[in-house]
């Protein structure tokens, strides 16, 4: 091609004019710019290609971890624990113990610690951990003793096997227990909301029943189970509609037990489908599905699943609310991506159709792919890992920040995806 841009400048015109070839080189002349588009456009395609290939989940959790091991030494307090980074800033604003996220930071520690091995990871896990016993021996005050407990606390047995760490944890099992109304069969999930939505539950509390899953399988009382495995199923009777989204609150009589009507908190509208709690019923059904062998609570997943899948934005990750009017204006929610990866991963291990099971590993690792990206991932912007995730958009808060359970997921999902790496490494190594 350079060639013939080179003949086509260095001859001389009247020659080229007079000569039989002329018509045929103009062509050619004609037809370089669209050559060179076409050319370009093939090495820009291949190159996106390549960059999709190359995504790592071991190199993302390596740059996490470092990046994660630095930010703990800057949070000075254990009693402290990172919340949100607001813009215009560059440092998480941090939370009591209290807060119902205080237990994802000490959660991403022990992440952090999983896929390092570094020891002063595991101090900083254990340092921001320790408070959080509290929450486990004081009243209930809402359903998220689960978020805050069992990510913390949970990892923390998991990973050391400390008996301390089970005694907290089958202590905030009872401590959520005592929320359980049988009348409903389900947990409150807000007391302080009572007068607003009466007896409600909200589906981010299907997330909060692995702890009293994990609890009646670990010296607890089976009656934990019963309560667990009851919420999941009032949730997926009323909270889940025709169209397959949900909703974000349920509204009960506290005597009768009677559905009274479906609400959002912090979607759009009632009618609305608000994404983070669509994949907080991807993920918390998949659960339900995992620990009782319900096949009801597994379809449930699956076309929750789905339905979230076929409303996806071009780019993979949703807006904060699928009928937010400003679309596509309208504030991202990263957050709900990193959710949705690890429920989809959760679910791709429940189904035993081959093809479904690649479809939900293919669809999380998509969505991670696209969160570590240079449009969603922080890199040396601030401390989180990851941009753009919404909290509660109605009430103007956390609207388009940094929010620390975005990193929570984002970092468990990455790890699921490492582990399934390997397993597969490992069979094609037995095959060869």
């Amino acid at each position: 091609m350079i060639l013939l841009i080179f003949l086509f400048t260095n001859t001389n015109i009247s020659t080229l004019m007079n000569s039989q070839g002329f018509k045929k080189i103009l062509q050619m002349r004609i037809r370089q710019p669209l050559i060179l588009f076409v050319s370009l456009l093939i090495v820009s395609c291949a190159t996106e290609k390549k960059e999709i290939i190359e995504f790592s989940p071991t190199k993302v959790l390596s740059d996490n971890v470092k990046k994660i091991k630095a930010t703990a030494s800057t949070v000075e307090s254990a009693d402290q624990f990172p919340r949100n980074i607001p813009e215009g800033q560059t440092t998480w604003e941090t939370v009591d113990v209290y807060d119902w996220c205080s237990g994802f930071w000490p959660g991403i520690l022990w992440y952090a610690y999983e896929a390092s091995g570094d020891e002063s990871i595991k101090k900083e896990a254990e340092k921001f951990t320790a408070p959080l016993k509290t929450i486990a021996y004081s009243p209930a005050d809402n359903h998220d003793i689960g978020f805050m407990v069992y990510l913390s606390y949970g990892h923390g047995y998991r990973l050391t096997g400390d008996p301390e760490y089970k005694q907290v944890l089958l202590s905030a099992a009872d401590t959520l227990a005592t929320l359980y109304n049988p009348n409903v069969g389900s947990i409150l999930s807000w007391p302080s909301q009572v007068k607003k939505f009466k007896h409600n539950t909200i589906i981010d509390n299907m997330m909060n029943l692995e702890l009293l899953f994990w609890a009646a399988k670990n010296g607890g009382s089976h009656d934990l189970y019963d309560i667990a495995e009851s919420h999941a199923n009032v949730t997926m009777k009323n909270l889940v509609r025709p169209d397959s989204a949900i909703y974000h609150v349920g509204s009960f009589d506290e005597v009768t037990g009677d559905f009274i009507e479906g609400k959002t908190h912090q979607g759009y509208a009632d009618e609305s489908m608000w994404a983070r709690g669509q994949t907080w019923g991807i993920y918390g059904f998949a659960i339900a599905a995992r620990e009782t062998n319900r096949k009801d609570f597994l379809d449930t997943s699956i076309k929750v699943a789905d339905h979230f899948l076929n409303r996806l934005p071009e780019d993979g990750i949703p807006f904060w609310d699928f009928d937010a009017p400003d679309i596509p204006n309208a504030p991202k929610d990263a957050s709900a991506a990193g959710v949705a990866a690890c429920g989809l991963l959760e679910l791709s291990g429940l189904v035993e159709n081959e093809e479904l099971k690649q479809k939900y590993e293919d669809a999380a690792r998509h969505l991670v792919t696209v969160l570590s990206s240079k449009e969603y991932y922080s890199g040396d912007a601030n401390q989180a890992l990851l941009l753009h995730s919404t909290g509660h958009y109605p009430k103007n808060s956390e609207i388009d920040i940094p929010i620390v359970y975005a990193d929570y997921y984002y970092m468990e999902a990455l790890l699921r995806l490492k582990k399934l790496d390997e397993a597969a490494d490992s069979q094609n190594v037995v095959k060869s």
